[in-house]
């Protein structure tokens, strides 16, 4: 590793995609993610790489299809409003089982909503927000250090297994500063890409990238073999920070932003006498049920945390299965949930039998 670096989330995301080999950046300008638009503009003119401002979020995803189909690593970046606009192309990339790295820094709504960070974005990216059965891999960061690792990592499991990755952080992570520290090579995983679309020059039979399939049988079939993918990317690639939760008396649930505010209420808890555990998953797809099975029973209750209405923790009573109470605590419109409102929720949790 080199030497610690003061940096912004945004432009260390934009430097990470750059160190794990990405020189395509197609994307549209909107808050709280616009530096990495800004980032990724100065520096593809000074390596040769392919920077372009689309005329919308519409073309922009529809233009990482394209590169991504020629086999290059390509991303895009947006914010809530933005992702949904891209909702379809995505799911013709998933279709289409294309590798590529979409970032979401996601900003308060319903609707246009505004600039402060929330979490809101979880089911669109989480359950497929376009049409279709098909499932996107979800990294959620919570630090600008993990900011740089995930996003390296995000193009490893897009080549890997030929799906988009998302990138899910907040406008907090996104516009923080905090010191990182860039390896001095990145483990870039160099996969087989004889499916891509570069032209045979006669050696070959046509590739081919598509997302419609007529025949009801050969469509079936495309999805079954999808669905393969997926269960090896469960198998393989479901991944949580687990903190403090062997013999907690209560285990909390959040992620991002929220889980570092959790971090610190189990240092002002300890101080009551209060055992909290800390759940993290860093895949939110895969969602980390094996992690549950684990402390099930060990809790006098879970309690989930989002700056949400209540997305994620449909995933946690799922994961528990009717095995423990799951309480909920969150915050909108880009309010953050603070260490005094969850201490309070888990002092009542733990005072009853």
């Amino acid at each position: 590793m080199g030497k610690r670096i003061l940096m912004k989330g945004n432009e260390v995301i934009a430097e990470a995609a750059l160190r794990a080999g990405c020189r395509h950046f197609f994307g549209y300008p909107i808050t709280p993610q616009t530096e990495i638009s800004h980032y990724m503009a100065r520096k593809m003119e000074e390596i040769g790489g392919v920077f372009l401002q689309a005329e919308s979020e519409v073309a922009a995803i529809n233009m990482v299809y394209g590169a991504a189909s020629a086999g290059v690593r390509v991303m895009t970046s947006s914010s809530s409003p933005g992702i949904s606009l891209k909702q379809e192309g995505i799911s013709y990339s998933a279709c289409a089982e294309l590798p590529m790295v979409i970032v979401d820094i996601v900003r308060c709504g319903p609707g246009l909503g505004g600039i402060l960070p929330a979490q809101c974005d979880y089911f669109q990216v989480v359950k497929g927000g376009g049409h279709g059965d098909y499932n996107l891999i979800v990294l959620a960061p919570a630090s600008v250090q993990e900011l740089y690792e995930l996003t390296v990592e995000a193009f490893n499991l897009a080549d890997r297994y030929r799906n988009p990755v998302v990138i899910l952080g907040d406008g907090y992570l996104g516009q923080m500063m905090e010191a990182v520290e860039f390896r001095d090579e990145e483990p870039i995983e160099k996969g087989n890409k004889d499916w891509a679309t570069t032209g045979h020059g006669g050696k070959r039979i046509h590739n081919v990238t598509t997302s419609i399939y007529i025949d009801p049988n050969v469509l079936e079939a495309h999805n079954r073999k999808l669905q393969e993918k997926y269960k090896k990317v469960k198998e393989n690639e479901t991944r949580a920070e687990v903190v403090n939760c062997d013999g907690a008396d209560v285990i909390v649930v959040a992620y991002g932003t929220v889980a570092r505010v959790v971090k610190n209420v189990i240092k002002d808890a300890e101080k009551l006498g209060i055992k909290v555990g800390l759940i993290r998953p860093i895949t939110l797809w895969p969602f980390p049920t094996e992690v549950f099975d684990k402390y099930a029973g060990v809790p006098k209750g879970f309690l989930t945390v989002e700056m949400s209405s209540g997305q994620m923790v449909e995933d946690v009573r799922l994961a528990l299965n009717g095995r423990n109470r799951v309480e909920f605590h969150g915050r909108m419109g880009g309010n953050v949930p603070t260490q005094k409102d969850i201490l309070d929720i888990v002092r009542q949790m733990a005072d009853k039998q």
